[in-house]
């Protein structure tokens, strides 16, 4: 019915940058918020950004002022640039959306399988 796919993961070293980018596909009629989410090797998964429809977004204090999170409402995506990336950034990414689809009458929260970022010191 609905998927999203996440790429631009890689191994990239600190100070580097990485752009995240999550599309959705299926019979989706809308999107409301989209996010990114993280979980490192051991520990929870935790939230990194948020954004909303009307384009408000949100930030982990962890990344503010590193991380930009955007979204193409058109193309039903979510991005995030990572800039200054640090080795505690390693964790493998989400992408989580609230997405109606055609002919249903509520919202479901969809994840991404997740990509790897790997940020080497």
């Amino acid at each position: 019915q609905v998927q999203l796919v996440e790429s631009g993961g890689g191994l990239v070293q600190a100070g580097g940058s990485l752009r995240l980018s999550c599309a959705a596909s299926g019979s989706i009629f809308s999107i409301n918020a989209m996010g990114w989410y993280r979980q490192a090797p051991g520990k929870q998964r935790e939230l990194v950004a948020t954004i909303t429809i009307g384009g408000s977004a949100n930030y982990a204090d962890s990344v503010k002022g590193r991380f930009t999170i955007s979204r193409d409402n058109a193309e039903n995506t979510v991005y995030l640039q990572m800039n200054s990336l640090k080795p505690e950034d390693t964790a493998v990414y989400y992408c989580n959306a609230d997405i109606l689809l055609l002919l249903h009458d509520r919202y479901l929260e969809v994840w991404g399988q997740g990509t790897l970022v790997t940020v080497s010191s």
